[in-house]
């Protein structure tokens, strides 16, 4: 790994556990010795990069500066708190992961009364996630094809039960609590569709690309649909 991309996964590690971290658990994370972990951590100290800690008590990240300073009202930093704990809710596991992430990330810049704010956040989310059938393709290939406006073969079996192979231009991802949906314009009915993702079976790219078209195709199916379109008919 090169050097840059091994200081950039420590400085992002360090941002995303709960400190201190451990040494160990820091050269785990980052599939490198103890050894090169002090080393590492002594060259972004150097950079600028406010550490605190030692070996054998854990680190702690007190400011990054290789991102800007942020400054948030208390009802905004509560507010992001409670969107990123909502996400399970909704959303697959790598996209929680993701928002935690980024929530790491924007408690690195923030000045430190407003970071043990947000620490204490009041606001919380207690509600159970709802039972729902979790979906066989992997959700990551879905949300790269919505970016790359990459056409998909997929397999579909329909509400009443009927499977059928058919080619997508996949548009967007609708997350809410009993289902995920995908929205796509399907080749072979040569019109819009929704797709639950637990009813895909599988996925691959053809190798095609539908861009510059999904702004216009999205805004053909809200002037087609006017209102949110009825989920029971979904995939047909």
């Amino acid at each position: 790994m090169a050097r840059t991309d091994r200081l950039m996964r420590l400085m992002d590690v360090m941002r995303r556990l709960p400190a201190p971290v451990t040494a160990a658990r820091l050269a785990s994370e980052t599939g490198i010795s103890q050894r090169q972990l002090y080393r590492d951590i002594a060259t972004l100290r150097a950079g600028g990069a406010l550490i605190d800690g030692e070996a054998g008590l854990g680190y702690r990240l007190v400011e990054d500066s290789a991102l800007p300073p942020q400054s948030f009202s208390r009802l905004e930093i509560e507010a992001l708190r409670l969107a990123v704990e909502s996400l399970p809710r909704i959303g697959d596991a790598e996209l929680s992961e993701a928002a935690q992430g980024a929530l790491s990330r924007i408690v690195a810049t923030l000045p430190e009364r407003q970071a043990q704010q947000i620490q204490h956040a009041i606001m919380r989310v207690w509600v159970e996630p709802a039972e729902r059938d979790a979906p066989r393709v992997d959700m990551a290939l879905l949300r790269h094809a919505c970016w790359d406006e990459a056409a998909l073969r997929i397999s579909y079996l329909d509400l009443e039960g009927r499977e059928s192979n058919r080619e997508i231009w996949p548009l967007t991802l609708s997350y809410t609590e009993r289902t995920l949906l995908l929205l796509a314009h399907c080749r072979l009915r040569m019109d819009f569709r929704l797709f639950h993702a637990h009813r895909i079976g599988s996925a691959e790219p053809t190798g095609a690309h539908f861009r510059p078209q999904r702004a216009a195709l999205i805004r053909e199916f809200i002037a087609k649909r006017g209102a949110p379109p009825d989920t029971k008919k979904a995939g047909r």
